[in-house]
């Protein structure tokens, strides 16, 4: 049984499949992160926050337990559903589409762990920019924590396997036509299972064109989550900071 759909973020995000591979994410390495983030940004005491694309809502949990009101949103209602548990009255949960304007403001708006650029519609790119631009109030900062496109691409594994669970992932990444590509398949549950995940390969550049049109500025590039310098080559990750 082949799983497959036109938003590939929208099927295979919902899946228990999705969480049992990435399970081993590094939550330490995520709360540094949120850590040094914050002091950085130098968020008021109670700050309103919003997480886009939460998932199920490690940061967000995270960011409620340094004193913060967070907001986190997802468009998987699988992932939603499992992040209530954790709500409570400064912390809470919706299903949401990140490219729509979420009907508040905030002191921060965070889209973390490259949850950008999955869109087929090259559109919602810049219309989730200009969401998040909404979102923010006067003293409001953006924050997209983005792979370093140049760096993984050098870095890219054409093919492995990877087994969790007693399931066997089978991992083969490319670059097409724009988008850094892995195509998943496994054998699961006495089916077969076929998904992929595309994000687009964008660059500094193509982040700082998309600013322009939306009518934010960017203050800082990050190249890591001890917040050391950018190197468009060497950094692993690109975190901007923009209001």
């Amino acid at each position: 049984m082949t799983k497959s759909t036109e938003h590939w973020y929208a099927s295979w995000f919902d899946t228990p499949y999705y969480h049992i591979l990435y399970k081993d994410r590094d939550y330490t390495e995520a709360q540094t992160f949120m850590d040094n983030l914050t002091d950085y940004l130098n968020l008021p005491e109670g700050a309103k926050i919003l997480d886009l694309a939460c998932g199920k809502g490690r940061h967000s949990v995270y960011l409620n337990s340094l004193g913060y009101q967070v907001t986190g949103v997802d468009l998987s209602e699988q992932s939603i559903t499992h992040a209530k548990q954790f709500a409570n009255d400064t912390l809470d949960f919706k299903v949401h589409d990140m490219s729509q304007p979420y009907p508040e403001t905030f002191d921060a708006v965070f889209n973390l762990f490259t949850s950008f650029g999955y869109f087929d519609d090259e559109k919602c790119n810049l219309e989730t920019i200009e969401a998040i631009k909404s979102e923010l109030n006067t003293y409001g900062f953006g924050v997209i924590d983005f792979m370093n496109t140049n760096f993984i691409i050098e870095q890219l594994i054409p093919e492995d396997t990877k087994t969790v669970d007693s399931i066997t992932f089978h991992q083969k990444r490319s670059v097409k036509e724009g988008y850094i590509i892995k195509d998943i398949s496994f054998e699961a549950d006495e089916q077969h299972f076929e998904f992929q995940e595309r994000v687009k390969a964008f660059t500094l550049k193509d982040f700082e064109l998309l600013f322009e049109k939306a009518g934010v500025h960017l203050l800082d590039v990050f190249g890591d989550y001890k917040l050391n310098k950018y190197h468009s080559q060497t950094s692993e990750r690109m975190i901007m900071i923009f209001k």
